[in-house]
């Protein structure tokens, strides 16, 4: 008791008291000193664009085969969005079905997180995906941009929204629409990428329950240059040379601007994954205090199947402990973990229990990792 009273009452944990106090004050937030509060994932959800395109359909357009693009990537078909499909129905699907496998209502959410790079809106479309919910108690929605590292660090926000601001239901959703992006006459990046979404419940729950046991997040943005899709000016001849008010000679008004076609050294991510994948994994493992041997199964960002067997290989998992389904769908950018997911546990394949280690990585440069348990 002693012991217990001097800790209480050294200068830190009294000024990480004062300012918790002050936050709930000012902001009335739902925040918890708890430090047994944990979280788990009980509800998954997915939906894909009804359109397949296979190796055989791109071999018309551009200059390859099924065999060279299966043998170097694993993939035999994706889904792209067409007509009037829309990004954010299929993320509104995925949650619905996510929502009811949890038994959880809209209304019960407090907090959506849209994992995506590729909005259907500049501002975000977290907000668009909590309307069509219906969810009728305005809960906060927000986007969170990493591209295929998303629906990771998504995770690992819900943890936090949980475990430090005292919120119950966070919906995370992964979906991208990388097919608006690429360049359908370049084989080397058009071969790779499909539309998708994904999503899960995350609730609240006694530490002891607990399903997320650790993570490791990591960006490095010097190898943007190797995956990127940056802005780019538009060309227009129709801007006049004025002068500003500071005397300078200026081109107004602005040409507008676009985002450029998905540019990859496909090399060089091949090398950066192989290399930070498996140490993120390790980095994890460790600090949940488990080893590969726990692992029940190995979820990895679906981009290529050379990287997944190499990072298995690396932690020594078995072919039968990994979870794929990149044959089907592609890289699917922030949506092919959760889609991957929820196909492995409607199929019976993962069982309520079983322990995970997931993986996302790509542009920016990111990457992320997190031990979770399935219920």
């Amino acid at each position: 008791m002693e012991t217990t009273r001097l800790l209480l009452q050294t200068p830190d944990f009294l000024l990480f008291t004062l300012v918790q106090l002050q936050l709930q004050t000012r902001l009335q937030l739902p925040w918890k000193l708890n430090q047994e509060e944990g979280c788990k994932l009980i509800g998954c959800g997915s939906a894909v664009p009804n359109l397949k395109i296979s190796n055989d359909d791109l071999a018309q357009i551009v200059d390859t085969d099924d065999d060279w693009i299966h043998k170097r990537t694993g993939i035999r078909n994706r889904r792209v969005l067409s007509g009037n499909d829309s990004l954010t129905s299929l993320a509104v699907d995925a949650a619905k079905n996510a929502l009811q496998m949890a038994e959880v209502e809209p209304d019960d959410v407090d907090l959506i997180l849209m994992c995506t790079s590729t909005p259907e809106d500049l501002f975000g479309s977290a907000p668009q995906i909590q309307k069509e919910l219906g969810c009728k108690n305005n809960p906060l929605a927000y986007d969170i941009t990493a591209a295929c590292s998303g629906f990771v660090l998504g995770l690992v926000s819900a943890a936090c929204h949980i475990r430090g601001g005292g919120f119950q239901n966070v919906l995370v959703i992964g979906a991208d629409s990388l097919s608006r992006y690429v360049d359908w006459t370049d084989r080397g990046t058009c071969i790779l990428f499909g539309d998708a979404a994904g999503a899960v419940l995350v609730q609240a729950c006694d530490g002891n329950e607990d399903g997320l046991f650790a993570f490791d997040v990591h960006s490095d943005g010097d190898g943007q240059r190797h995956l990127n899709a940056s802005m780019k000016e538009e060309t227009s001849d129709e801007r006049k040379v004025l002068f500003g008010s500071n005397g300078s000679a200026v081109e107004f008004p602005p040409r507008p601007y676009s985002y450029s076609c998905i540019q990859m050294n496909g090399k060089e991510v091949f090398r950066f994954a192989n290399k930070v994948v498996p140490e993120s994994i390790e980095l994890s493992l460790e600090k949940a205090g488990l080893s590969s041997s726990d692992i029940d199964w190995l979820l990895l960002h679906q981009a290529n199947q050379r990287i997944i067997d190499g990072v298995a290989n690396r932690l020594d998992i078995s072919d039968e402990r990994i979870i794929s389904n990149l044959a089907n769908y592609g890289n699917t950018s922030a949506a092919s973990i959760p889609l991957a997911l929820d196909e492995a546990i409607r199929s019976g394949r993962v069982q309520p229990g079983n322990i995970i280690a997931a993986a996302g990585f790509g542009a920016g440069l990111t990457w992320a990792s997190a031990i979770l348990r399935w219920r």
